[in-house]
């Protein structure tokens, strides 16, 4: 399976700070925000990446992330001039995918729980249909929403940003699929938004009884981070998660160590490349804990 991180978009609900740079470069506390949705597709076993940005945020991604041969990953970058819908990924990203089945994850999400790793290597390895997730949220409107039939538990109704929602889960922005998504997508016509959505994507498996919804409880947290609220929210929480436990959330450098993709020479080196801070520290630290475990 290939992954794909789209990072595009204005950020315009974090203006005046995304003016100038994109808001998936920004930190949340101490990683840059894509480092999150990396180490997600990391976790389901994903080492083919592509970053989707706008052009003028390509360098800046290129610079961060090189291509990915230090995390044991091999990144390439294509560009969304205009943020025209999240469906648009996989058009971009066709010749990317090939004939792959393929896994999508917004670039300003951020996931934590224990078992997920299990729950992505499990959509990652379904062999046919869609795989979503949805998470529970006070304010379902802002999001697409998911609602199921109350008898069986199965996903019924799909809908973008309803007025009236009809449930409160939420669908997350990671979502897993077979190779035809590519063709999905290429049919879907823009909203009334004049973007081509995901839900509708997400929709036409539904109706052809191919999409599965993972529903995820209570010891699961997903985190937007589109407004300045929600992005000082998710500092927050990722701050006292890591000094509560004294381990980083989604580390990528220490996700590719403990799966094997690099050594724990390369991270030392990593480490050192980073200078003297609490983030190399941190590396040098528990690269040294989990060799001699």
């Amino acid at each position: 399976m290939k992954g794909i991180i789209l990072a595009g978009g204005k950020g315009t609900r974090l203006y005046p700070v995304t003016i100038s740079v994109s808001k998936q470069l920004l930190p949340v506390h101490d990683k840059p925000m894509i480092y999150y949705p990396l180490g997600a597709l990391m976790l389901a076993g994903i080492r083919d990446i592509l970053v989707i940005t706008m052009p003028r945020d390509r360098p800046l991604f290129e610079e961060l992330l090189g291509d990915g041969s230090q995390l044991g990953l091999s990144i390439s970058y294509a560009e969304q001039s205009e943020p025209n819908g999240l469906a648009e990924a996989f058009i971009i990203g066709r010749e990317f995918v090939g004939n792959s089945p393929v896994a999508l994850i917004l670039g300003d999400n951020i996931f934590y729980g224990a078992g997920l790793p299990e729950l992505c290597r499990e959509a990652a390895a379904r062999k046919s249909g869609a795989t979503i997730f949805a998470y529970r949220v006070d304010d379902p409107e802002r999001y697409g929403v998911v609602s199921f039939n109350s008898r069986n538990g199965r996903a019924e109704i799909i809908e973008e940003k309803p007025r009236r929602p009809n449930s409160s889960w939420a669908v997350t922005g990671l979502y897993f699929y077979e190779n035809s998504v590519l063709d999905v997508a290429a049919t879907i016509r823009p909203s009334a938004r004049g973007e081509l959505e995901i839900t509708d994507v997400n929709r036409a498996y539904l109706d052809r009884g191919d999409l599965h919804v993972c529903r995820l409880g209570r010891g699961y947290a997903w985190l937007d981070t589109g407004t300045h609220d929600s992005l000082h929210d998710a500092a927050s929480f990722v701050r006292t998660i890591e000094h509560r436990q004294g381990v980083k959330i989604m580390c990528p450098e220490e996700i590719a160590f403990e799966l094997g993709y690099v050594s724990a020479d390369q991270v030392l080196e990593r480490a050192a490349l980073l200078g003297k801070n609490e983030y190399a520290t941190y590396l040098q630290r528990r690269i040294r804990e989990l060799a001699d475990a």
